[in-house]
Formats: structure tokens, C-alpha cells, sequence
């Protein structure tokens, strides 16, 4: 009896049979890879935001923002983690202030400071004999942060309301990007899984004209048993070719396979992050499919198991994708 298996054949590159059409739905897939960026400007303030993202287990967000404006980060990631599910995300700003030339004032402690230095220099040089010229007015102006620019401008509160508003903006076209990859990738998967009933349908084809060679090779192996042995136990035989069957059917991976198709389905129509779950409702497409192939006993239906897992192991690719 020819008894192939999976492991024992190269894998198929292409899946010979072409893919049937099917009805295009909405998708509601969204892929974890994204990327945005923006610029914005508040006087004296400009900046530059970059959103990016890439395939995770979880949601995993890394920020690199400017930690002298109080709550900025935590808003940010706040609004990051009610947008999404899933991903490595990386968000970085960029600001850069305009020099102006504002208001100069001098600063009281920072004088006061230096005109008691001044008098401690000059007393101890009185006393060692060593007159000192005065010094005047400018030379105490210039002395480090006795004189200072200020601006009213740095208001930092304003600054922060302004830089969420300008994210929305950012945030809505990286969204809008994942939207767009988990649309192209719900074509695909909806695609593959189209692919993979219709190896089920030829494997249940398959299975029914397996039965015959079966019992023909049965029937063979049975005689020369029969004709080698001069006592032969009808009960053991009976008992012997009732687990033949019971090892080689294969109805149970077929409906299991069937279930885990409409399944798949089903998360393709669901909202929100299904990436986990289809994830794992992968890994169970791939047992069914290696218990098909351990138990097909027969070339066909080898062949088919062979495509299956092709094409499981490329839906199991995109998946990865999924949020």
C-alpha cells in the first residue's frame, strides 16, 4: 500500500488550482504598521511629530517628547492607548524655539550677589595695600545673569493645548494608514481562506475515493495473510482492520477544519483587535492540517494536505500583520 506523507514530499510553491471568486465585503481589519508625520507652529514655538508602528504581542508605546512640558507625555500616550490595540509604536517631538529679542531687566539677587563680592574684593585689597579701581556701572551689567532677557511668550500651558490639537491631526492620518493596510490585508486573508475551503472540499472528495483503494489493498494484504497462516482468528482480524479504519479516518480533522474556516470568517467581520485570535485559531488550522496528512494513505489526498499547509503557513505570515 502506498502510504505518502507530508513531511516525506517537497513543498509546493504555488497552489496549482486557481482561487474562486468571492463577495467583496468591508473590512474591518487593521494592520499594526503605520506611519505619520506633521508639522506645526505656536510663536515663538515650531515642531515636528513622527508616528510610527510595527508588529508586537501587545501594545507597546515608546515616547520621546520634551519632559519640561508638564502632562504632555502622559496625554499623549493616554489618547495613543484608547486609538489602538496592538503594536510597537514610536512618537517623537520635535520643538524648536524662535530667538526674539525681548524685554531686559536686571535680576535683583543676581546683582545684589555681585556688589557684595565687589565690596569683599575691595576691602580685602585696602587691606593688603593694594588700591583697586572702582568699577562702574557697566562692568557690573556685564557680569553673567546680572542683566537678562525675559518674554512673556513661554507660556507653557497654551503650548501643550496646542500641541494635542495639532496631534489629532497626526493621529487621524496614521490611523487612516493602518486602516488602509488592514483593508489590503483583509483581501488577502479573505482570499487564503477561500483557498483553504476549497482544499477541504477536494479533500473530502478525495476521501471518498480513497475508500476504495483502501479496501482493495486491505483485501490484498488479507489474503496473503490468510494464505501464509493455516489457523487464522477471524475475531483478531476483525479487531486489526477496525483500527486500520479507526487510524486512517480522517472525518473529524475535515470538520474540524470546516469550523475553524467559518471562524476565520467570522473575525474578518469583527470590530476591534482580533489579531490574538486568529493568531491562535492559525496554529490550530496547521494541527488539523498535519493530522490530514499523517493519515491520508493515499497520494491525492497528500497532495491536497501539501497545499493546505502552503497555504496555512502564508495566512500564518499575514496574520502577523493583524492588530
Amino acid at each position: 500500500m502506498v502510504n505518502p506523507s507530508c513531511s516525506g514530499l517537497p513543498r509546493l510553491g504555488k497552489m496549482a488550482r486557481a482561487v474562486p471568486s468571492q463577495k467583496k465585503e468591508s473590512a474591518l481589519t487593521h494592520s499594526m504598521t503605520g506611519f505619520a508625520s506633521g508639522t506645526g507652529e505656536k510663536a515663538p514655538f515650531s515642531w515636528t511629530w513622527e508616528l510610527r508602528s510595527v508588529n508586537a504581542k501587545g501594545l507597546d508605546l515608546r515616547l520621546r517628547v520634551p519632559d519640561w512640558i508638564d502632562g504632555l507625555e502622559p496625554a499623549l500616550r493616554a489618547v495613543l492607548g484608547k486609538s489602538m490595540g496592538r503594536g510597537s509604536v514610536s512618537l517623537s517631538l520635535k520643538l524648536a524655539r524662535e530667538e526674539r529679542a525681548g524685554a531686559l531687566a536686571v535680576n535683583a539677587e543676581i546683582l545684589a550677589s555681585v556688589l557684595d563680592g565687589l565690596q569683599q574684593v575691595s576691602q580685602a585689597a585696602d587691606a593688603a595695600g593694594l588700591p583697586l579701581s572702582r568699577a562702574s556701572a557697566a562692568d557690573v551689567l556685564a557680569v553673567k545673569g546680572v542683566l537678562e532677557t525675559r518674554s512673556d511668550d513661554d507660556d507653557i500651558a497654551a503650548l501643550k493645548r496646542a500641541l494635542l490639537a495639532d496631534f489629532d491631526r497626526v493621529l487621524t492620518q496614521f490611523l487612516q494608514m493602518r486602516a488602509t493596510e488592514g483593508q489590503a490585508l483583509n483581501g488577502i486573508l479573505a482570499g487564503q481562506i477561500v483557498q483553504i475551503a476549497d482544499l477541504v472540499a477536494q479533500a473530502t472528495t478525495a476521501v471518498t475515493a480513497r475508500k476504495t483503494d483502501m479496501e482493495r489493498a486491505l483485501r490484498t494484504a488479507l489474503e496473503k495473510v490468510t494464505h501464509s497462516v493455516a489457523e487464522v482468528d477471524e475475531t483478531r482480524v476483525a479487531q486489526e482492520l477496525a483500527l486500520i479504519a479507526v487510524k486512517s479516518d480522517v472525518t473529524e480533522e475535515l470538520d474540524r477544519l470546516t469550523a475553524h474556516i467559518e471562524a476565520a470568517r467570522a473575525l474578518l467581520a469583527q470590530k476591534g483587535p482580533v489579531g490574538r485570535k486568529f493568531d491562535f485559531l492559525m496554529q490550530e488550522f496547521n494541527r488539523e492540517a498535519n493530522t490530514l496528512c499523517s493519515k491520508s494513505q493515499n497520494v491525492d489526498l497528500t497532495r491536497i494536505g501539501l497545499e493546505l499547509k502552503t497555504v496555512i503557513d502564508q495566512m500564518r505570515e499575514q496574520v502577523q500583520n493583524v492588530e
